[in-house]
């Protein structure tokens, strides 16, 4: 072996082959495949440092590479590679390590340690060619057997998906989930058509598509890459919130991203509009342009609000002059003017939406509502979109309240709702909570479940974030004037002595929250720092020992950090890393996935609706358990316990720190909210005022004054492109 020297691969530093074995996998991305292996090479006393890329990788495998010699300034010598060719290990005691690593469910390192004692080398030979002989061992039945051998089976294809992929430039681990969708034929199919990829498996977007398509020979200005492109430019558009782009802008997004021609790319959107992915609209003169599910979802949600706010609610004439008194008396409080108002319209209209922000009485008015109703034997049914907020309402009203999910009754198997024009909820009045979260396309479900004959509540505080998917459904329907509304804005006397109620209005009207920095306690306080590390550190502090000492608030269960964002030294990705280190890092078994370590005891959140585990995106949750031998882990949500497959990590994310977004419909006994200048493209009002209206007990706010102010004083001018406001007036 040449002596290593400093200088990337050169003339005086020829490329070198290396082989051994792969004792540790340091870092291994499956997004990129970039990895950092500890190799044990013969003749070498110490393990060397690899770096390089590789679709899958796992300790027990020798490797053969070509490289180079690197000396980097903090980890010191690496062998860095071009090229990285994995063989099956040979030696007992790599059999043992890389059949005991995880991948092969059903085998941990216990079994491996059997496994490879009564086989020896031959033992892959045994598992594919007579796995019989593996009942000769004893604690395998035929049971474990099955298991065994299906995914010896399943890894196999997995293995030849990776090495196809690979060898055209896609390290991924997203091939579990392309051999799942496709089954046997999926490299056939990716062949055909890579676009696919980037509609069809969770994680892998156009960008990864577009580079598989390119290694396979898809001409960069081709007809099919101009179409997936066009879709991919008009989604991310979407998940920004928008419902549609106006045609000439959206050919401008997509000549920038493709670099293909405007007339190719005028082609592309021609070409989708024929084969219905997209829809086509005139908005003031100017024509725009859906993904057809958000026109379909849009013009639904006002054909069916106009169509439930037609004829007689369904509990006839109620008087509301005596109705008011008798509900004052049934609990006890006195109802203010603007309240009346709201109970005399809502029994007037079969429609009807009640909006204003904490304190202002929402509760109250709906709970006094529901007793009007059910005295009169109105048959109620409530709901809201997550399910946190649908606990809060069963908390609050003392009624059964579900996630619109569980309401219309998911059904897996044909991935659709039980409910809907044919198969309506069975009520006759609705009543929506947190409504500001919902999205045009779930609030098109909804509504299309709802009986003709039933009236719809929707209560919600617009002044929040807009719903993470696209629309602004409660802005728009108030807006539209169609829809009777109701906004209260009075505070209650007993919540304006809450510096967290008065501070969050305060923020809504554009005034710099007030803390008292006095030695009682206070439930708002705001902490200023200069810089983002100030910050880094002051945070640390509040969360680790001030909150939990001066108020006795668990730092795991009671403390919720909410970043303005996911990114960057305070987003919530680094927090999480940083917390989870100083709050859970001693804990074990640990298990590495997607680039994040869980361990019992890691607080995490679900990123995406699953419905086959009924977990759905912000759900939280604790980890109970980590199982190495069978590749699973136990989350418990509330009081359900759920099962992942280790492959099924990229679902979850930790959640020590999470994003204001991400906690909209939720309620936590203290929040923590840094704000820094790093954030500015995402310091506004109705963040912040979303993000200060999730604490119930305790809202400490640390900020560079001057990112305090911006996020006060911004109001992103730009309103999400809809077109639900003028549908609903349209048809008056």
């Amino acid at each position: 072996m040449s002596t290593p020297s400093n200088s990337p691969h050169s003339a005086d530093n020829p490329l070198e082959k290396l082989q051994g074995s792969v004792e540790r996998v340091t870092f291994h991305s499956e997004s990129s495949g970039f990895c950092v292996l500890r190799v044990k090479v013969k003749g070498q006393r110490e393990l060397i440092t690899v770096i390089g890329s590789a679709a899958s990788v796992t300790a027990g495998e020798y490797i053969e590479c070509a490289g180079f010699w690197v000396n980097d300034r903090q980890h010191g010598q690496q062998f860095k590679t071009i090229s990285i060719r994995i063989v099956p290990p040979t030696t007992l005691d790599g059999i043992e390590k890389y059949l005991g690593s995880g991948m092969i469910k059903g085998i941990g390192p216990h079994f491996a340690r059997k496994l490879v004692k009564a086989f020896g080398a031959e033992v892959f030979d045994v598992i594919e060619l007579t796995p019989e002989r593996l009942l000769t061992l004893p604690g395998i039945g035929k049971k474990r057997l099955e298991r065994v051998t299906s995914a010896w089976a399943e890894q196999k294809v997995i293995r030849e998906i990776m090495v196809f992929l690979q060898s055209h430039g896609v390290g991924t681990s997203r091939s579990v989930r392309i051999y799942k969708t496709y089954g046997e034929q999926a490299i056939e199919k990716v062949r055909e058509n890579p676009y696919r990829l980037a509609l069809d498996i969770h994680g892998i977007g156009f960008k990864t598509a577009d580079t598989l398509a390119q290694k396979l020979g898809i001409a960069p200005d081709s007809l099919i890459r101009a179409q997936a492109g066009v879709r991919h430019v008009l989604q991310e558009w979407s998940n920004e919130g928008h419902c549609a782009a106006a045609r000439d802008m959206l050919r401008d997004m997509a000549v920038k991203l493709l670099e293909i021609p405007a007339p190719v790319i005028e082609e592309g959107i021609t070409a989708e509009l024929v084969e219905g992915n997209l829809t086509a609209e005139t908005i003031d003169q100017h024509e725009f342009i859906f993904l057809t599910p958000l026109y379909r979802a849009e013009v639904g949600c006002a054909n069916h609000l106009l169509r439930l706010n037609q004829g007689q609610p369904p509990w006839g004439a109620i008087d509301a002059q005596k109705a008011i008194p008798w509900v004052e008396e049934q609990t006890g409080l006195t109802l203010s003017v603007s309240q009346r108002a709201a109970i005399e319209l809502m029994l007037q209209h079969k429609v009807t939406v009640i909006t204003g922000g904490p304190g202002v009485g929402k509760t109250t008015l709906v709970n006094s509502i529901l007793k009007i109703l059910k005295a009169k034997q109105v048959h109620i049914a409530l709901c809201a979109p997550t399910g946190r907020a649908a606990k809060r309402l069963a908390e609050s009203t003392g009624l059964e309240a579900k996630t619109v999910h569980r309401l219309l009754e998911f059904d897996p198997d044909i991935f659709a709702f039980k409910h809907n024009e044919e198969f309506p909820l069975e009520l006759d009045c609705l009543v929506i909570d947190e409504s500001s979260m919902m999205d045009v396309t779930l609030m098109n479900q909804l509504l299309k479940a709802v009986p003709s004959k039933a009236a719809l509540l929707i209560v919600g505080d617009v002044d929040q974030l807009p719903s993470v998917g696209p629309g602004a459904v409660l802005a728009d329907i108030i807006d539209s004037g169609r829809i009777a509304t109701v906004r209260l804005t009075e505070i209650f006397r007993q919540a304006s002595t809450s510096k967290i109620i008065t501070n969050s209005h305060r923020i809504n009207q554009g005034l710099l929250p007030i803390t008292h920095n006095a030695q009682d306690l206070s439930d708002f306080y705001c902490l200023y720092a200069e810089t983002p590390e100030e910050i880094f550190a002051k945070l640390m502090q509040v969360v680790l020992e001030r909150i939990p000492q001066r108020f006795d608030l668990h730092p795991v269960n009671d403390i919720q950090v909410l970043a303005p964002m996911n990114r960057g030294g305070l987003g919530a990705r680094s927090l999480n890393i940083e917390l989870q280190q100083r709050l859970n890092g001693a804990s074990e078994p640990k298990v590495t996935r997607y680039g994040s370590v869980y361990a019992p005891g890691d607080k995490v959140i679900q990123q995406v609706n699953n419905y086959d585990k009924e977990v759905f995106n912000g759900d939280i949750g604790v980890v109970l358990s980590v199982d190495v031998e069978e590749s699973l882990l136990q989350i418990q949500f509330d009081e359900r316990i759920v099962d992942y497959e280790f492959n099924e990590l990229d679902e979850i994310s930790l959640a020590y720190a999470i994003s204001i977004h991400k906690a909209q419909g939720s309620e936590y006994p203290a929040v923590v909210i840094p704000l820094a200048m790093q954030h500015y493209m995402l310091l506004e009002r109705n963040l912040l005022y979303t993000g200060v209206t999730r604490g119930k007990q305790l809202v400490v706010i640390i900020a560079q004054p001057k990112a305090l102010a911006m996020a006060i004083k911004t109001q992103r001018s730009q309103r999400r492109v809809t077109n639900l406001i003028s549908r609903l007036s349209a048809n008056g």
